[in-house]
């Protein structure tokens, strides 16, 4: 008898080496591949946007204790979070619009590290990401119209949330769709994926143009030629 007939039949040398794609079924709950990049722009983007929406509660706290309190964010008149924070829109649900950021990016900054230690996560958890980037960009879309156009005041901290939710939603996005973890045709996924990076400098231009033009007599105020 040779020495191969001879091993037994747990012995290591008889089990076959690992393969990821063994592991990779259909549907729902089928594992996604870790992406260490995308968990570590969750990460980051999780992170500053718990900041700014830890500061601003915070802030709104120091305000209804103290209505005489002058908030850090507020600089000048078209600069002030205290303008902002005193309207019903800050406020949408019955409760400081921050809590809300909070709980959701400290729930993106947990994935992002679980995604850069390099685990696999179930479609499920992708979908589920990104139907909440999506429905919190939808907010910071309207919280940005209603600052423009009814409350007539920009808070510093809300525009850092705005700064990081613009590219995590393309991100998202892309990242969703470039997986199949988000139904499209294959021509609007493939132009999502390629063109992630001009359509977040797309929406940056958008917001600063708005801003831009709806400030404007201000902003002219403080041109050295004006």
């Amino acid at each position: 008898m040779s020495a191969t007939d001879q091993r037994a039949p747990g012995d290591r040398h008889d089990v076959e080496p690992y393969d990821e794609a063994d592991d990779v079924e259909d549907g729902p709950l089928a594992p996604v591949v870790g992406d260490r990049r995308f968990g570590a722009w969750m990460l980051v983007t999780g992170a500053i946007g718990f900041v700014a929406a830890f500061v601003l509660t915070v802030e709104r706290f120091e305000l209804a204790l103290d209505p005489s309190y002058v908030p850090s964010c507020s600089i000048n008149p078209v600069l002030s979070c205290g303008s902002v924070m005193e309207t019903e829109q800050a406020a949408l649900l019955g409760f400081p619009n921050p809590l809300i950021g909070i709980a959701s990016f400290a729930v993106l900054t947990t994935l992002g590290v679980v995604l850069l230690s390099g685990a696999r996560l179930p479609r499920w958890v992708q979908l589920g990401v990104q139907v909440g980037v999506t429905a919190g960009t939808a907010l910071v879309v309207w919280l940005i119209s209603q600052s423009l156009y009814a409350i007539g005041a920009l808070c510093p901290y809300c525009m850092v949330v705005w700064s990081v939710m613009i590219p995590l939603f393309w991100t998202t996005t892309a990242r969703s769709l470039e997986q199949g973890a988000v139904p499209a045709p294959a021509g609007l996924a493939r132009a999502v994926v390629d063109l992630r990076f001009p359509l977040i400098a797309l929406s940056y231009a958008v917001v600063v143009v708005l801003v831009a033009v709806e400030f404007w007599d201000y902003w002219r105020t403080l041109l050295p030629f004006a």
